[in-house]
């Protein structure tokens, strides 16, 4: 049965919107029909191709659908349940695996480069009979999306499905940063530079964790007025010639953070996150530039014992994860709502990436089923 799916076909072009088919499935595939897929600055690098990836292929990594069909060895999802994806389909066996780093699963990481399911496959198919690629293993863009059986998390048949779709990767990367990786604890003092889409998750996520203060920083009112709504206790909003590090010193009885959350991707605002830091402190990196850009610091910005991490997608522990932060937002503990600006139809979806490259929305929804 043909579906409809947003395909780019050329770097620097607008995808297009065209029916899709699938080739039969394999033992551990999961067949999801897709409701609602977040649009992420990821799928807008693989559009001008500041991400590489090979095309065809069908964008979009943060989904949340229904189980249609399962492959004949599935055991851990059935026909009819609620899932969220996944792009981190770990395999539990491979070095970094046993050694607790999923995150570098050495089976995710090919397929990524590749747009392909395991060993190399690709199930999807245009009108003509040629294979189309699977963006990050997910393929959110479509009516239909196979994924591996692993990246097919259950969660509560209460959780709404455009609400349930970004915790595929904003909220994942952005709460578990806070709590995952730098392991904010009660009490705990935090900065987050830039308020995004993954700086208000790390927002929120340091006021799950019990910090007792948040500092968010960023350029634009907006945005930290939603830093506050989100659990910030103090906005600092940046302004030329005033330094950011000298404010969260005095809010943090001079010493400096204990954590700080670089979630800008602005060369600049890394030194900035780490003239904030108290010495000893952790600064977690989240935001994202050109990989072959040199990156400088102050050498004795990083002294003073601070330990400085990179994480891209929060320690994330999907099996674990989503079904806990659905729970917590159906507890009204973790603000979902607050981060959906836009809903649209597929057909919407190159207009909605002009927003997103503007910085106009924190995310826009594509709805395909109710």
């Amino acid at each position: 049965m043909p579906f409809r799916a947003a395909v780019l076909r050329e770097i620097g072009a607008p995808l297009s919107i065209e029916p899709l088919t699938l080739a039969p499935l394999e033992p551990n595939d999961v067949l999801i029909r897709m409701h609602a897929a977040g649009l992420c600055h990821t799928d807008r690098e693989a559009m001008t191709g500041a991400f590489a990836v090979p095309v065809p292929v069908v964008l979009g990594h943060e989904g949340a659908g229904v189980v249609e069909a399962v492959g004949s060895a599935v055991q851990r999802v059935k026909p009819g349940q609620r899932v969220v994806c996944t792009i981190y389909a770990a395999c539990g066996q491979c070095y970094y695996c046993r050694h607790d780093q999923p995150m570098l699963c050495e089976m995710v990481a090919p397929n990524h480069r590749a747009a392909t399911l395991s060993a190399g496959r690709k199930l999807l198919r245009d009108g003509d009979g040629r294979e189309v690629g699977h963006f990050l293993s997910v393929s959110s863009f479509a009516e239909y999306a196979v994924v591996p059986e692993s990246a097919a998390i259950p969660v509560p048949d209460e959780m709404p499905f455009d609400r349930a779709c970004l915790l595929g990767c904003s909220v994942i990367t952005g709460v578990g940063a806070a709590l995952r990786v730098a392991k904010v604890g009660l009490g705990d003092s935090v900065v987050v530079v830039g308020c995004g889409p993954v700086g208000l998750n790390v927002v929120q996520g340091a006021r799950l964790a019990g910090a007792g203060s948040i500092v968010a920083v960023d350029r634009r009112p907006d945005k930290l007025e939603r830093a506050s709504a989100f659990g910030a206790t103090h906005t600092m909003l940046v302004e030329k010639g005033e330094s950011v590090a000298e404010q969260v010193r005095a809010i943090t009885g001079g010493r400096g953070a204990d954590h700080a959350f670089e979630a800008a991707g602005v060369v600049g605002s890394l030194q900035e996150a780490v003239d904030c830091t108290r010495p000893g402190g952790s600064v977690t990196i989240l935001g994202k530039t050109d990989p072959n850009r040199l990156v400088e610091l102050r050498f004795g910005s990083i002294s003073g014992e601070r330990r400085i991490l990179r994480s891209s997608l929060g320690g994330a522990r999907a099996a674990d994860d989503f079904p806990a932060y659905a729970r917590a937002y159906l507890d009204g503990r973790l603000c979902l709502d607050e981060l959906i600006d836009r809903r649209l139809p597929l057909e919407d979806i190159n207009d909605a990436f002009g927003d997103v490259e503007r910085g106009d929305v924190i995310r826009a929804v594509v709805v395909m089923h109710e």
